[in-house]
């Protein structure tokens, strides 16, 4: 979506693509797939497992990597995983982005994991963190469906 301009439009994007240093080789895969798509909405991209590289001036930060719950993990345990991730990641935030970056954070739970990123970048506005949280709306959507005996889209 960003490389083909449906996310700011024709806007030319400096990407910076951050993940965790075991799977750096699978982030340079992605940076080159970027290269054959040669995109001419992506002026410049950079795959880093820095996340003070990575958010270093930013305007825009999506955090969509979150730790997922694996079997028999308690929702407690993934909660714990996830704090790690997105207390650093709130913390280069702080440190190097842009004052009016605006941080949008899918990896769920979303909504916990945003307040964690929000509560360490208190020198962000917290009404520049948002929850993509869409899983949480659909699921509600077919709860009431199914009580109302309706489909979901309806």
């Amino acid at each position: 979506m960003i490389a083909r301009g449906g996310v700011f439009g024709g806007r030319r994007v400096d990407l910076r693509l951050l993940d965790i240093a075991p799977a750096e080789a699978k982030l340079r895969s992605v940076g080159m797939e970027l290269d054959d798509v040669a995109s001419p909405v992506v002026f410049r991209h950079t795959c880093t497992v820095d996340a003070m590289e990575a958010f270093a001036d930013v305007d825009v930060a999506l955090l969509v990597g979150a730790r997922p719950r694996g079997p028999g993990m308690l929702r407690r345990d993934l909660l714990a995983a996830n704090a790690g991730i997105f207390k650093a990641q709130g913390e280069a935030l702080d440190a190097v982005a842009s004052r009016d970056c605006k941080v949008v954070v899918v990896g769920n739970p979303a909504n916990t994991n945003a307040l964690l990123c929000m509560s360490h970048a208190p020198s962000l506005p917290s009404e520049n963190f948002s929850a993509l949280t869409r899983l949480d709306q659909n699921r509600a959507a077919a709860m009431i469906a199914a009580k109302a005996g309706e489909t979901a889209s309806s």
